[in-house]
């Protein structure tokens, strides 16, 4: 299976968990990869934080009234940005395949807005992400 279905893996088991309250472990496939678990944990155990990121970037949305199924795809591609050792990959993604992967699942899975909205606050916390290196 490509990473990138994988990664529509963990969105979707995130997403589910999320709109039905049921433990991730149950929304998850049997047949589910290391790497679609540990990606679909990962975004779970930290999605206070991720969240945090997400509503400090989304300018006028708070992110309560962001759509769970954005949210989930927000939350899978901000792990991989912010937190690439959470759910080790081979060859880890970069911030940028991320977040293209993170639209195009927008584009497939969301309404005609979303892809703009997404690639808006993950592009804005890679700007963030970057210029605090720089200062550092």
């Amino acid at each position: 299976m490509r990473r990138s279905d994988q990664r529509r893996a963990a969105v979707i088991a995130l997403y589910q968990h999320d709109l039905t309250g049921r433990p991730l472990a149950e929304t998850l496939g049997r047949n589910d990869s290391l790497f679609v678990r540990a990606l679909a944990h990962a975004a779970s155990d930290r999605s206070e934080e991720l969240d945090a990121t997400i509503d400090r970037h989304s300018h006028g949305w708070a992110v309560e009234r962001i759509q769970p199924l954005e949210r989930s795809i927000m939350r899978v591609a901000l792990v991989e940005m912010l937190h690439p050792d959470a759910a080790p990959a081979e060859e880890p993604i970069p911030p940028e395949g991320a977040i293209e992967e993170a639209v195009e699942s927008a584009k497939t899975f969301c309404g005609s807005e979303a892809p703009g909205f997404v690639n808006g606050v993950l592009a804005a916390v890679l700007r963030e992400v970057r210029e605090n290196e720089r200062v550092r």
